[in-house]
Order: structure tokens, then C-alpha cells, then sequence
């Protein structure tokens, strides 16, 4: 049995909802969103089964030339993530980011790669995520199933945290430059959360939550790659 996971820069727990509902224990590492630094973060060896996360991928995404010619220039973290799971020895790891990312590499893991998009599981939403799965107990690669013999009828771009009140592009392919703009409520059904997630008591502001909401795995991807992982290692 492998069920005690941890996981890093879990933000508000999007890949983390998926693993618990295939029978995974999660605990969540530091996070930045709740004033933690994952640069102070030394977990114990041997007490996790797993290590899951996804470093943010502003430093390699489609729009870090773009930040980089303003001068802003995001960490990359992934260096991070590779530290951690080297310190909490895992059976397995998963880590999550977009196509362009760098592999990850820790020392003493076999690592295989799948790509995969939103749309292929009959969402309407279109949102490409690659996922590394390390292993040192000889799993064979992940095989995500559960994919649509049909694409969704209706077409929706990926959704990202960039907001403009409630003005939206919505169902539209970015053209010149624009990027399609969502309300929260709409970046949460696109995301495939239920429409309460955040709720009338949540800390975070509206601009806030569109930005976490949009940084996480869509709920049917991420139960793809959960059951995946569960089948791999015999979870």
C-alpha cells in the first residue's frame, strides 16, 4: 500500500482533491499562498509513500519572454521540487507543469512522461499539463484512461489568472495578443470544480481566487492521472 502522499506547492489543494478521492492520505508541504517557503522545507526521510506537485510554471510557460522583457524574470523552482523529494526518499513521485518545463531529475529514479489535455477527457476547456512520474520500485509508466470517444462541443481556452472585473472572451481562441478572460465562477466550472468551492468564508479575494484557480489541474485531468498513479504503484 502506498497512501501517505505529500504534496508541494499544493496552493489550494486542486491536485490534492483528486489523489484524496482515490483513497490517497495527502499532506500538504509550504506553500507561498499561506506564507510558507518551500526553501526552508526539509521533510523526514522514508515517511511518505509519494511526492506529487507542480512547481509554478511562469518561468517556462508561453509567457515568460514576455515577462522577461518587462524585467521580470520568475524563479524556477523546479530545482526545488528535485531536493525535496531527494530528502523524503519516496517510493514514487509525480510532477506536474507545462510541456516547455525542463525534466526533472532525481538521482536514483526512473522517469517516464505523458502529455496531456483537458479536452481529451471530454471537457470543454482546453488546458495542455505534462506529468513526470519518478519511480525506484520498477513501475512501468503511467497509462492515464477514462478518455471521450468525443470532444466537447463547445471550445474554451485555457484559463489563466489574467482578469478584467467580469469583462470575458469567453469560448474564444486568444488572437492578437489577448488572452480570453474568465469570471471566477466561470474558471471553476471550466476547471470542473463545483460551482460552491470557495464558498461566502473564503480568505481570499476574488482576484485571488481566479489566480489559484487557474494555477491548478482540472479536476478530470488530475482524477486521470490520480488513478493512474494508484494503478502504477498498486495504491
Amino acid at each position: 500500500m502506498s497512501r501517505l502522499v505529500l504534496s508541494l506547492f499544493p496552493g489550494i489543494g486542486l491536485l490534492d482533491m483528486a489523489f484524496e478521492e482515490e483513497g490517497f492520505c495527502v499532506v500538504r508541504g509550504p506553500d507561498l499562498l499561506w506564507g510558507g517557503d518551500i526553501r526552508r522545507f526539509h521533510p523526514p526521510a522514508y515517511r511518505f509513500d509519494g511526492v506529487i506537485g507542480g512547481p509554478p510554471c511562469q518561468a517556462h510557460g508561453g509567457l515568460a519572454n514576455l515577462m522577461a522583457a518587462k524585467g521580470i524574470y520568475p524563479e524556477d523552482l523546479i530545482p526545488e521540487f528535485e531536493r525535496v523529494v531527494g530528502d523524503a526518499a519516496p517510493k514514487w513521485w509525480l510532477m506536474e507543469n507545462v510541456p516547455t518545463a525542463p525534466d526533472p531529475e532525481v538521482i536514483g529514479y526512473g522517469v517516464g512522461a505523458v502529455v496531456l489535455n483537458n479536452r481529451w477527457f471530454g471537457e470543454e476547456q482546453s488546458r495542455k499539463r505534462k506529468f513526470w512520474f519518478g519511480s525506484r520500485g520498477g513501475h512501468g509508466p503511467l497509462r492515464p484512461a477514462g478518455f471521450a470517444v468525443l470532444e466537447h462541443p463547445a471550445f474554451a481556452q485555457t484559463v489563466t489568472a489574467c482578469h478584467a472585473g467580469e469583462r470575458r472572451v469567453h469560448g474564444k481562441k486568444a488572437t492578437g495578443g489577448k488572452i480570453a478572460r474568465y469570471t471566477v465562477e466561470e474558471a471553476i466550472r471550466l476547471q470542473g470544480f463545483p460551482s460552491d468551492f470557495f464558498g461566502p468564508r473564503s480568505p481570499l479575494r476574488r482576484d485571488a481566487q481566479l489566480k489559484v484557480m487557474a494555477e491548478g489541474v482540472p479536476l478530470p485531468m488530475g482524477r486521470a492521472i490520480a488513478r493512474a498513479v494508484k494503478a502504477a504503484v498498486g495504491a
